[in-house]
């Protein structure tokens, strides 16, 4: 059962037991430690009755973690021989956990993944903590047994691990974890921040009090680094990590001088949404974050319990080691915003000589419409002119075919005028006496020479005669009745200027 356990933790990454310390780790299954030292008693007294030499002083005297260790790694492994044990134990300076999956790469037939090449490393080591970017790939079987068992187990394995990922699936469909449903992120970074000051006080680095994204985008913007902070509420290293390093005076100065500080607890949903996204292995976890390559990139990860000088010093390198992105993305944010600006300079100058072109080109137009609004005025009055003439014609036509005829100059009856018109011209004509002052007018009025509108003045006594119909004068007198002698002269007076 051990050793299946620790197959499973070879695959995942994690070892049963997290991180605890070699002393920590639990005895043997049905043992306890006076048990423990009675029975390597008794395996070494059986070395020595069949006939084995005597290992040396150094090799017999063990302590009792280490005596504890050798038959707990006897039990996961399942080696029979003492020595082989103690051989691969002393190899890996005693550490349970790389001698174990040491022995089970032995047994599958591929290499050793506990100390693989790094491929490209980040950062640099500091104390006992690394940054590294590692590029690992699954190992390969070697020879020809290894390949074989590899081919064999192969089906098995895909079956297994297809049924444990419909199993979690399942798990999650019907249990989702209720930290995946983020509704308030900005009240669990306040609840977050609450709970830290109460537990470890005020005096700590500022907290940025928005959500992740703000922080990122506000970090983008800004152009500085943003270090976040997982807490861990249930791992043990968390309360000594913010007593002891994160509310340092010298670490509080660095983060609060040179960076944004954005920090969430994975128990609550924002912070956990984080952790799936960055990836976290164990606690305290920082993640240093900036704008790199236009993108927010991670260029930096501290897991484990640290100290205040190692966390500056690491932190310090990290901002060092990328501070020339930095400086390229603020000279290149700079020329575009220069670039920018003399764009928009160009758009307003485009935009001042097109408007006044418009402007040109607007006033011309009115102008030739205004021009052409007078043509048509123009042609419309002479057009007028020409109708008010026709009609004036037409009118004088139909008047001159109305007149009655001319009586004979013998006719006792009748008068003769001579008239005088505007243009010294004279016209002489006679009529009745019994005809109406109206016949006279129409009679001038169908003359060429005669204004279109005119009045008839006599001279003794002078007077204007009512020819036309007039409120006075509804009906115009005879020639008779006005007084007309048989030889008259009458002016004719232009009217039309009036």
């Amino acid at each position: 059962m051990a050793l299946g356990r620790f197959r499973l933790a070879q695959r995942s990454g994690r070892w049963p037991w997290g991180r605890l310390a070699p002393e920590q780790l639990p005895p043997a299954p049905g043992r306890k430690c006076g048990g423990v030292v009675r029975q390597f008693r008794r395996v070494t007294e059986r070395r020595v009755r069949g006939g084995s030499k005597m290992a040396a002083p150094e090799e017999r005297e063990l302590t009792a973690e280490q005596t504890e260790r050798l038959l707990q790694f006897q039990d996961l492994t399942g080696i029979e021989s003492m020595d082989q044990c103690r051989h691969t134990l002393e190899q890996h300076n005693w550490n349970i956990e790389a001698a174990v999956q040491d022995r089970l790469n032995e047994q599958e037939g591929v290499p050793s993944v506990f100390n693989p090449p790094p491929s490209r490393p980040l950062q640099v080591n500091t104390a006992d903590h690394r940054i590294y970017s590692y590029v690992v790939s699954r190992p390969q079987p070697r020879g020809l047994l290894g390949w074989g068992y590899y081919l064999i187990m192969l089906p098995f394995r895909f079956t297994y691990y297809t049924l444990l990922d419909i199993f979690r699936f399942a798990v999650r469909f019907i249990r989702p974890d209720p930290r995946s449903r983020v509704t308030d992120p900005v009240g669990d970074i306040v609840s977050f921040i609450h709970m830290f000051e109460e537990k470890y006080g005020r005096i700590h680095p500022v907290f940025y009090q928005g959500t992740y994204s703000q922080a990122l985008n506000d970090a983008k913007r800004e152009l500085r680094f943003l270090l976040v902070y997982l807490h861990g509420d249930d791992h043990q290293d968390s309360d000594e990590f913010c007593r002891n390093t994160l509310c340092a005076p010298e670490v509080i100065t660095l983060i609060n001088t040179r960076m944004l500080f954005w920090a969430c607890s994975t128990n609550k949903p924002e912070g956990y949404r984080v952790s799936q996204a960055l990836r976290e292995n164990t606690y305290p976890f920082l993640a240093m974050i900036m704008l790199k390559d236009r993108r927010m990139t991670v260029v930096g990860r501290l897991e484990g319990l640290i100290q205040p000088d190692d966390l500056i010093n690491q932190l310090t390198f990290i901002m060092d080691a990328n501070q020339t992105y930095l400086v390229s993305e603020r000279l290149e944010r700079e020329e575009r915003n220069q670039t920018q600006v003399l764009r928009q300079q160009q758009d307003e100058a485009y935009l001042a000589s097109l408007r006044a072109d418009q402007e040109k080109e607007r006033k011309k137009k009115e102008e030739r419409e205004r021009k052409k609004r007078k043509e048509e005025e123009v042609q419309q009055q002479k057009l007028a002119e020409e109708r008010r003439r026709q009609t004036l014609q037409q009118e004088k036509v139909r008047k001159s075919e109305c007149l009655p005829p001319e009586p004979h100059p013998d006719d006792p009856e009748s008068v003769k005028i001579i008239f005088k018109l505007p243009n010294d011209s004279r016209v002489e004509r006679r009529f009745h006496f019994s005809q109406s002052l109206t016949v006279i007018h129409d009679f001038l009025f169908s003359l060429k020479e005669s204004p279109e509108k005119f009045q008839i003045e006599a001279n003794f006594p002078r007077r204007v005669l009512p020819c036309l119909p007039t409120e006075e004068w509804p009906n115009p007198p005879t020639l008779q009745e006005a007084g007309l002698s048989h030889t008259e002269v009458l002016f004719v007076q232009d009217l039309t200027d009036d």
